[in-house]
């Protein structure tokens, strides 16, 4: 089980490298090639959010961030983004970081969260999030550019606290 802890600058190579790993798949994120350390790191720390790491044997393996999905009068509904590296994936890391993140959204008084941009094909994804309480409540029509499916449909996922 991987170690869960609150990410500092000295995290940012390592949040970097996955989430580099990640969009060069082209897969699960909208980022494309032309996404810059800056942008990515902006994202995934940026004001208003709180970033994690996972570690395995001192190694960074996931990255998580939490943050308001909307300003204002939406901001009780949590969002939250995870990337977990080949090296942590099938080993429970993206469950560890979703019940963190859920446990954390709570605790911070957020009374849901929803994901905005679920690759519909990514299954491992979609059955974490379902099996961890969330639901589909919405799906945008090919919404996603898969570098091999071509157009798939994206999923907003959602679930209350």
């Amino acid at each position: 089980m991987p170690t869960i802890r609150p990410a500092t600058p000295t995290d940012y190579d390592a949040i970097w490298g996955l989430a580099r790993e990640a969009i060069a798949a082209g897969d699960v994120f909208a980022w494309d090639d032309t996404a810059t350390r800056d942008e990515v790191l902006r994202w995934w720390g940026g004001p208003g959010a709180t970033a994690f790491v996972a570690e395995t044997d001192g190694r960074v393996v996931g990255s998580s961030y939490l943050k308001p999905n909307q300003a204002g009068r939406g901001s009780h509904v949590a969002n939250a983004g995870f990337v977990v590296g080949a090296a942590g994936r099938g080993r429970g890391v993206g469950r560890a970081m979703g019940e963190h993140v859920l446990t954390a959204a709570a605790a911070a008084g957020y009374r849901a969260m929803q994901f905005n941009y679920v690759v519909s094909t990514n299954a491992p994804a979609v059955a974490l999030w379902t099996s961890l309480g969330f639901r589909v409540v919405g799906t945008l029509p090919a919404a996603f550019r898969h570098p091999a499916l071509g157009f798939v449909d994206v999923f907003v996922m959602f679930r209350e606290l």
